[in-house]
């Protein structure tokens, strides 16, 4: 595949209109996952003989598209999911966007739509958080969930790879993603639903994934579950849990202690939170931390002797979520939950959210060969709208007339840091 590096969008030819009218913040104590969404939006079109054209924040609103829109009618979509997080001296950052936009290009890639810039499409998020900096939640528990969206627009009924399309971003305030909380979740398990297949695109994150699984989850609420375990092969591989990674604490056959996860075979999808728990268990060092296969089986045995001591998917949503049930041919299975919280999740939901919300960062060598558990792009103070870290606004960003940003040099810096790396910026602009 080419560069990422040389298609576009170009953060510099940004185009900024604020809406007229603001809506009122949400009560975080009653929010619904996904349910409210900021003023502004991000959209940036592409087109086969123009390419990308300039980006856009603007008020958010309804999009257009053709009838015969390539997306509508087979799902050339894909999306990703990510967080901004307040800190209590009220600056704001995002959590390894770089992570996210690699595999959003791995996804695009799959979909047929256009490669684009990887670093730039980071910066205009940048900018449309910045513009709806108030929407960040106040809360250690709350945060502004970012959702960007590619659609193949292409206006045909043929089955081809679109010649248009367009890439949008909103932000919505969340809290949990479940409404018991962090309390453990039920599962169901049944093998007569798959989630995905190898050759297929279950390593992407195309919404047709999403909602083939909508089904089974219905049937999952039937039978008293709140998810749904997904099984894979005659064996019933344990593959995921819901729309999140699943993780097995437990003593292995050998009688390890050891965390495990299925390997990213191309029916998993590599989550950014599965990736982080891999490396912040690896650092520290107390215990096995393996990419392997689990069956049912393997399940069941370790439960009835007594070996299995947590169950927990991950997920940008929902952080760490543990499991306390599982439904299994007519059998619940009852995973070991200690306080309704189990005591590795636990630590690791702490350790997660002092690295989101309290910036408490594990690798500080921007030079390290080791991927760190950070990658800081936003840093500003809640007061500062119109100062940049690469731009100049022309006005303060209080009028409802479009605004164009002045060219700014390209940023080598963030080309040549390793992906994850820990990166500080100031509204200033400086690196530190």
């Amino acid at each position: 595949t080419s560069s990422s590096l040389s298609f576009g969008p170009w953060a510099a030819d940004l185009v900024i209109e604020l809406s007229q009218t603001h809506k009122a913040k949400p009560d975080l104590t009653n929010l619904v996952f996904g349910t409210v969404f900021s003023d502004h939006m991000l959209t940036i079109e592409w087109t086969s003989n123009g390419g990308w054209q300039k980006p856009h924040i603007k008020p958010f609103g309804n999009l257009s598209l053709h009838p015969a829109c390539s997306a509508m009618h087979y799902a050339v979509q894909l999306f990703e999911g990510m967080k901004a997080y307040r800190d209590a001296d009220d600056k704001v950052r995002l959590f390894r966007p770089m992570l996210n936009m690699n595999r959003m290009a791995n996804s695009a890639e799959r979909a047929c739509l256009p490669a684009f810039d990887r670093a730039e499409l980071v910066e205009c998020i940048r900018r449309l958080v910045q513009v709806d900096l108030e929407w960040v939640p106040k809360s250690d528990s709350a945060s502004l969930y970012i959702r960007p969206t590619f659609l193949g627009t292409e206006p045909s009924l043929g089955v081809k790879k679109p010649s248009r399309a367009l890439l949008y971003v909103i932000l919505s305030p969340v809290g949990s993603y479940f409404s018991t909380g962090a309390k453990p979740v039920s599962l169901w398990a049944d093998s007569k639903y798959i989630r995905a297949w190898r050759g297929g695109t279950g390593d992407c994150k195309m919404g047709g994934n999403y909602g083939a699984s909508i089904y089974a989850q219905y049937e999952a609420a039937d039978y008293g579950c709140q998810q749904v375990l997904w099984l894979y092969g005659d064996d019933h591989q344990i593959t995921e849990v819901g729309t999140m990674n699943m993780f097995l604490f437990w003593n292995n056959e050998n009688g390890e202690e050891e965390l495990a996860t299925p390997p990213l075979d191309g029916i998993i999808l590599p989550g950014i939170t599965r990736q982080s728990i891999l490396e912040l268990t690896r650092k520290w060092g107390e215990f096995k931390v393996c990419e392997r296969y689990l069956t049912m089986a393997d399940l069941r045995c370790a439960l009835k002797e007594g070996r299995v001591k947590e169950m927990f998917g991950s997920g940008t949503a929902c952080v760490v979520s543990p499991v306390g049930r599982i439904l299994y041919q007519g059998e619940n299975l009852h995973i070991p939950c200690q306080d309704d919280f189990p005591q590795l999740a636990s630590r690791l939901m702490k350790e997660l959210t002092d690295i989101q919300v309290r910036y408490t960062p594990l690798v500080t060598d921007i030079n390290s060969m080791s991927i760190p558990h950070w990658f800081n792009v936003i840093e500003f103070n809640q007061c500062v709208v119109s100062e940049t870290r690469v731009t100049e606004v022309d006005c303060t960003l209080t009028s409802s007339r479009a605004i164009k940003l002045k060219p700014f040099r390209r940023r080598s810096w963030l080309r040549s840091c390793p992906v994850g790396g820990h990166v500080c910026l100031r509204s200033s602009g400086s690196l530190i």
